[in-house]
């Protein structure tokens, strides 16, 4: 079992942990003793993983500034969080556009749900991972430092998370940040971007979330991590 630096059960919230990555590391997580508060947009799925975990459930959009309030007002008063992991994400627009017809509505949309909402989670939280010398897993994509055919949107949010998580490991020295490409998994958003049978052939998101839970025990220094 995991235990925080004093001997607590650390504290860990998952964000879009209804299904894929987000799921899998909630059951790994689970798996090795944290106490978890996990959140999705999907409320259903949502509570099925809260009573397989055991995690305090909190259905929302990461987007919506209330339901930011909301899941820190729960962290906060759980005592504060050992870990914060931003899976949470939108493709944008599908099927793929090339960015000279990108819909800058759905740029838009996707800027504020894969950049916007983990800073403002971050925000939220920090005080609590200072406190405990927490950490930061930002789920991020190669899509974020190649130069991919119709993935100009998805890939500028990406690259644009890096940079944050980037600036935030400089300035907040006494917690840890990691940037993680996960590599492609076999999930929805990969099907809808690349089709069914091509994503069929990806890795299982429960060994990406065997990764996460290794590099979150290993702990260490803050940067990009590729899978």
């Amino acid at each position: 079992m995991t235990r925080s630096t004093d001997g607590r059960t650390p504290t860990a919230l998952v964000t879009g942990a209804s299904r894929g990555l987000g799921l899998a590391l909630a059951r790994a997580l689970a798996a090795e003793g944290w106490r978890l508060v996990i959140t999705a947009r999907g409320a259903d799925d949502l509570e099925k993983a809260a009573l397989e975990t055991g995690a305090t459930a909190l259905a929302g959009d990461v987007a919506d500034p209330g339901h930011r309030a909301r899941i820190a007002q729960v962290v906060n008063e759980l005592g504060g969080l050992d870990l914060l992991v931003n899976n949470a994400s939108t493709l944008g627009a599908a099927p793929l556009p090339t960015l000279a017809v990108y819909p800058l509505d759905a740029l838009e949309d996707a800027l504020r749900q894969n950049v916007v909402a983990p800073l403002g989670l971050i925000q939220a939280t920090l005080r609590g991972l200072r406190e405990r010398g927490g950490a930061v897993v930002n789920i991020s994509s190669d899509a974020a430092v190649e130069a991919y055919e119709g993935w100009g949107g998805y890939g500028a949010t990406k690259a644009a998370l890096e940079q944050l998580s980037k600036v935030l490991a400089a300035e907040e020295p006494d917690i840890a940040v990691w940037w993680v490409d996960p590599g492609e998994m076999r999930t929805r958003m990969l099907a809808d971007a690349v089709g069914e049978e091509e994503a069929a052939g990806a890795d299982d998101p429960e060994v990406v979330a065997a990764f996460l839970v290794d590099l979150v025990r290993g702990r260490p220094r803050s940067g990009r991590v590729t899978r």
